[in-house]
């Protein structure tokens, strides 16, 4: 943010710049009702929504990547997030759709809008998980998670084929020896009160 004196930073989609493409990709892949995304995108072209350009630059996307965002706490950024999401629940649940026709109408008022980084940046500082929907598609067309990082082991002493026990092991294993030389003392007799225990004694 302050490299470049941005109060509010989203990256770009990796894929698509463009809304009109981002929706028809909600609908082949099922996000959402079709005719609700139908009527999203028809009520913004009607608000002045057009397909995206080299000449929109310096707006270099229409499209975010909006699992991370990053922004200073001001008024203009709040009324951003503010009108943003309002749109998410005025219309369908992809802020993706609904991030331009907000970005657009703010700059055309105050002459502010969002910085938008490379979804490589993103990707340097943020581990993304897949959709549900592409997991299961993934895992059903037989794709595997890769393997965890597993333990190093432990390097082996000179001349020796087994490795070194942990220093854990080997104090669990002093105590023990300790414990068991130990010689439990019979406790005194300081009062003998019953008669018939000094018959036994022979008292």
């Amino acid at each position: 943010l302050w490299r470049k004196n941005a109060t509010f930073a989203i990256s770009r989609h990796y894929k698509r710049f463009d809304v009109f493409e981002e929706a028809e990709a909600n609908k082949a892949a099922g996000k959402y009702d079709n005719a609700s995304i139908d009527y999203q995108i028809e009520f913004y072209r009607n608000e002045g929504l057009t397909y995206y350009a080299p000449a929109k630059l310096p707006i270099t996307s229409d499209v975010p990547e909006g699992c991370v965002i990053i922004r200073e706490h001001i008024p203009i950024t709040n009324l951003f997030t503010c009108l943003w999401f309002n749109e998410v629940d005025r219309f369908t649940s992809r802020d993706q759709i609904s991030f331009s026709t907000v970005r657009d109408k703010i700059r055309a008022r105050v002459g502010w809008m969002p910085e938008m980084f490379l979804d490589c940046e993103r990707r340097n500082f943020v581990i993304q998980g897949y959709h549900r929907e592409l997991l299961e598609q993934m895992i059903a067309s037989g794709w595997k998670p890769p393997p965890t990082a597993s333990e190093p082991s432990r390097k082996l002493r000179l001349g020796s084929r087994k490795a070194p026990p942990s220093k854990k092991s080997s104090m669990k294993r002093k105590r023990v020896k300790k414990s068991s030389s130990r010689r439990r003392l019979p406790k005194p007799i300081t009062r003998m009160t019953d008669t018939t225990t000094w018959q036994k004694l022979g008292a």
